[in-house]
């Protein structure tokens, strides 16, 4: 059995360590975790049967780490050690099934009777779960596998489908009576590594399992048949003869089934029902759509049919937090880059609505703001720095978009990293530039300041962006470029001032100014005087 010590403390995480007498409470493996981030990525790798956790970290709530946990890693027990005797956090502890809370400063007998609690509960369930598991195999091996192959051709080989219905019809499979059907299509959460886990990743076994579960439903009452589906996508799909039966009843009566044996429910995208076989591959795509625009923030519905999510709200786009996050990314400030990963969130989430539908699109047009913003900043370097993105996107995947539920800690924390990343890109790109190219820019303003000069003509001269050019401004010297050539100018008629030989008018000519009145108005505003009453106060 391994255990896990989560607390943003050394000395804390040492204590427990060594009060915790682990050969006697059969734990093997003891490691740590300085924060709730570092543990989550800790748990993924090797999922520990015990944590141990504090309630307050400087990286996040210990409820953040509960409600994950919670959600990703339910088989695993937990104990919470805290400082803080708050009735709230004993409530939430008990909420997301916490074994017990301790209080520090923690007693060695008290923390030994909670590791043996969570101990032995851990391996109640594991031998529990192994037991129904090899039960539900037995029980379902000698049962056959109802021609898949013709089954999923219904589907998707309508050449095919009336040779394939007819055979399916003599050997049983279809109910000679058949003549309408509705199809559902069960949906696996692709994040939910421990099921695939407890079926030895064997893929085949899942599903195995899974349409026999549904079988038990179906079959009986002749209700219907369920199959693996031999198409490229996979999945499990049911077929139901009778068009009258409530379906959300069924759903909910399958998905009981589904927990005793593997602790799960499950999702159903329905289709609207028709004639067998033509309406099949539209039914199919009824499904799909139904699941892939469902709300993921409501997790207490299980069947989604596409019509249904016709009325919902249109989810906000990338657009709304386009130019914050632009801000934060040319930034390079961490503070900033985690407050614009908050915004993500929070304009995903701002409708009440996240479908899966809407975080592919939303991870389509964060990559389209990615390659514009390197086309502008980084210029002929934005193709290989694509190609590195696209590799890092690969290394470092976003949380599954199909995921059964939207997680706000992971999307956050991705989103973090994923800004983070690129703003490093530019800014690393950026301060590689050579210091004789922003001084080429500043001799090029000071050899053409009494002209008509715009951030355009900078720009076209060194084969760059107003944007950059603009921005290179600000961060030099806080301002934009036409209130530095404005400086510049005055600064220079001042010296000019002292030339007693030189008229106003003359001067403002020789800045720039071709209007002596704007000149002076300029003038003023700059300096708090008019040229006039600036000279006077030289010649005095």
């Amino acid at each position: 059995m391994r255990a896990l010590i989560v607390d943003d403390e050394a000395r804390v995480r040492r204590a427990i360590s060594l009060l915790v007498d682990w050969e006697t409470h059969g734990i093997t493996d003891v490691r740590e975790a300085a924060s709730g981030h570092e543990a989550i990525a800790l748990i993924q790798e090797s999922v520990p049967g015990l944590v141990i956790m504090d309630m307050m970290m400087e990286d996040g709530h210990g409820l953040e780490l509960m409600s994950w946990m919670n959600e990703y890693a339910d088989m695993t027990k937990f104990i919470v050690v805290s400082g803080h005797n708050d009735f709230d956090f004993v409530r939430s502890t008990v909420r997301h099934g916490g074994v017990d809370y301790i209080l520090k400063p923690i007693e060695p007998e008290t923390i030994n009777a909670a590791v043996a609690k969570a101990a032995r509960s851990w391996r109640e369930d594991e031998h529990e779960r192994a037991q129904q598991q090899r039960q539900s195999i037995q029980l379902n091996e000698f049962k056959p596998i109802y021609g898949e192959k013709l089954l999923s051709s219904l589907i998707h080989d309508p050449a095919t489908s009336e040779s394939a219905m007819r055979r399916l019809k003599q050997e049983g499979v279809i109910p000679e009576s058949a003549g309408h059907v509705r199809l559902l299509l069960l949906h696996l959460d692709a994040g939910d590594k421990q099921l695939l886990e407890r079926m030895g990743n064997d893929m085949d076994l899942l599903h195995f399992v899974l349409t026999n579960i549904c079988n038990e439903f179906l079959h009986p009452e002749h209700r219907g048949t369920a199959f693996s589906y031999w198409a490229s996508t996979g999945g499990v799909i049911l077929l139901l003869w009778d068009l009258e039966q409530d379906v959300q009843a069924l759903v909910a009566r399958i998905n009981e089934g589904l927990f005793v044996t593997l602790q799960r429910r499950m999702l159903f995208g329905v289709g609207s029902g028709g004639a067998l076989p033509g309406s099949l591959p539209g039914q199919y795509s009824e499904a799909l759509r139904g699941l892939r625009r469902r709300n993921m923030l409501d997790t207490g519905s299980y069947l989604h049919a596409a019509a249904a999510e016709q009325g919902l709200p249109k989810p906000p786009g990338f657009s709304g937090i386009q130019d914050m996050t632009r801000v934060a990314v040319l930034s390079g400030s961490s503070s900033q880059l985690a407050e614009a990963a908050q915004g993500w969130v929070d304009e995903l989430t701002r409708s009440g609505t996240v479908t899966p539908e809407q975080l592919s699109q939303w991870k389509t047009e964060a990559a389209s703001f990615r390659a514009a913003l390197l086309r502008e900043t980084v210029a002929e370097q934005a193709a290989p720095l694509l190609t590195e993105a696209e590799r890092e996107d690969k290394e470092y995947p976003a949380p599954d978009a199909d995921s059964y539920t939207f997680s706000h800690f992971l999307w956050r924390d991705w989103a973090e990293a994923w800004l983070t990343r690129l703003s490093r890109m530019i800014t690393s790109r950026q301060s590689r530039e050579s210091s004789s190219t922003w001084r080429d820019m500043l001799s090029f303003v000071e050899e053409r300041y009494t002209e008509e000069l715009a951030l355009q003509d900078i720009a076209s001269a060194f084969n760059v962006s107003r944007e950059y050019v603009s921005r290179r401004f600000k961060q030099e010297y806080g301002i934009g470029f036409t209130d530095y050539l404005t400086g510049y100018r005055i600064d220079k008629a001042k010296r000019l001032m002292s030339n007693p030989n030189l008229s106003v008018t003359r001067i403002a000519e020789m800045v720039g100014y071709r209007d002596v009145k704007y000149f002076s108005k300029v003038f003023k505003k700059q300096e708090g005087l008019s040229p006039k009453a600036y000279r006077s106060q030289l010649e005095s």
